[in-house]
C-alpha cells in the first residue's frame, strides 16, 4: 500500500482527472458501483416510526 502526502485540492482535482478520464459509460456504472457501496453504511434504527430500510440518517453532535 502506497501513502500519499497531499492537500485536499490536489486529491480532488486527481479524482477529478480520472474521473474524467472515464468513457460515459464507465462513469455511469461508477456511478451505480457508489449507489451500492452507499446502501452499505450504517444506519440508526433506534426510532421505529422514522425507520424506512431507504433512509440515510446523518447525526451532528457539537464538540464540547
Amino acid at each position: 500500500m502506497k501513502i500519499l502526502y497531499r492537500t485536499k485540492e490536489e486529491a480532488n482535482e486527481e479524482q477529478e482527472k480520472a474521473f474524467l478520464a472515464l468513457s460515459p459509460e464507465e462513469r455511469f456504472l461508477s456511478f451505480l458501483s457508489l449507489s451500492r457501496k452507499i446502501l452499505k453504511l450504517p444506519v440508526n434504527r433506534t426510532n421505529k416510526k422514522q425507520s424506512h430500510s431507504s433512509d440515510f440518517v446523518i447525526h451532528l453532535y457539537d464538540a464540547k
